[in-house]
């Protein structure tokens, strides 16, 4: 079906103006005859968001601890929140990690077959969030990379902190409870997983050469200093998600590289570990990409705080969820309202809500209220 999208502020070249936008055959054309209109008058016409990570479906997965869903139906459910939240292209963010359960190498394996009949509407995505100390699940890892079923893959590395983490009887209780096995299987699993760590450096370049084998980009994640950088950027990995200290961001933008904060930290007005703000690291050209994280309603508003607070306008912000995460990702059919583009649109109240989401062309979403603009 073909859309005409009229009357509204339309997000072109970097800056707000008025002007309609087409939509045929899933692209955005320069007209559309014999089409559907949708009245926009009053609201902004935005390219759809491109989330690089989000990992809010676990809790779709695995709503309580040993409470588990089948991930076809799960993602169903993850498909239309995306839609909600104005979010047409989501990667999502599936670890694969030692522990049983939610993370396990048969969640992450379930999760591939249920992408092969996808659910309407964004397209989903795997960020193989892949832990460092998980040698069993390398084969797989590598076949699935192979296979052109991941799309992005992160070094995640979180072994250490999680041991850490288990002397406390709370985390270690959560831990278990999340993996659905008992405390002392999960410390033996845990000491397991660390008995490896010479071995770590030589699965991450083996890693790293099926991701340029098969054409996808790398990113580091939690990168705590000028070292670890270094180390991510030598097998390739050219976006730097969540750095730990402002220096590694710096060093990662002065290389040319994208820098990815959550979206979250933003709306909150900092993050919940207590580390850096993104908002005035955006502000400052530090932080180039937004992510969800663990909250996708939270890529839409950050646009509107970042804008909210006065140095960058709204086109700009919107840029931190939109092209920016696109062109680290290597996307260049979205990202943008252009002809020929993907016709991706997110129509939005100038106060931040979603009106319309329109995801390859199609009206996927409409919020209460707005079905009188159709035409």
């Amino acid at each position: 079906m073909a859309w005409n999208i009229t009357g509204g502020r339309v997000l072109r070249g970097g800056a707000l103006g008025g002007g309609d936008v087409a939509l045929a055959q899933g692209r955005i054309a320069d007209g559309a005859a014999a089409a559907r209109r949708f009245d926009a008058t009053g609201l902004l016409v935005m390219p759809g968001i491109v989330d690089i990570h989000g990992d809010a479906h676990e809790r779709a997965l695995q709503p309580r601890p040993n409470v588990d869903f089948p991930a076809g139906f799960a993602l169903r459910d993850a498909a239309a929140q995306c839609l909600a939240a104005g979010i047409t292209t989501a990667y999502l963010g599936v670890t694969l990690s030692w522990e049983p359960g939610l993370r396990s190498l048969p969640a992450f394996l379930a999760t591939l077959d249920a992408l092969k009949s996808p659910p309407p509407g964004p397209e989903l995505r795997v960020h193989l969030r892949f832990e460092a100390d998980n040698f069993a699940a390398e084969a797989d890892a590598l076949a699935a990379i192979a296979a052109g079923q991941v799309h992005l893959l992160g070094f995640n590395d979180h072994t250490p902190s999680i041991v850490k983490k288990l002397k406390n009887p709370k985390e270690l209780g959560k831990y278990a409870g999340r993996a659905g096995v008992t405390e002392a299987e999960l410390m033996a699993l845990a000491d397991a997983a660390m008995s490896r760590r010479a071995d770590v450096p030589a699965m991450r370049q083996r890693m790293a050469g099926a991701a340029q084998a098969a054409g996808i980009p790398m990113l580091s994640h939690d990168d705590a200093t000028l070292a670890d950088r270094a180390l991510f950027r030598a097998l390739g990995a050219s976006i730097c998600e969540f750095p730990m200290a402002e220096p590694v961001a710096e060093d990662a933008r002065a290389a040319g590289e994208a820098v990815v904060m959550g979206a979250p930290n933003v709306v909150r007005g900092g993050s919940h570990l207590g580390w850096a703000s993104a908002a005035p690291l955006a502000e400052r050209g530090l932080v180039t990409v937004l992510a969800s994280d663990y909250h996708w309603p939270a890529l839409l508003a950050a646009p509107f705080r970042m804008a909210a607070r006065g140095v960058l306008d709204l086109a700009a912000a919107w840029a931190l969820v939109s092209s920016n995460p696109a062109d680290a990702l290597g996307l260049a059919d979205r990202g943008r309202i252009a002809e020929g583009l993907r016709g991706d649109i997110a129509v939005v109240t100038p106060e931040g809500a979603l009106a319309a989401c329109f995801a390859q062309g199609e009206l996927a979403w409409i919020g209460p209220g707005f079905g009188t603009r159709l035409h």
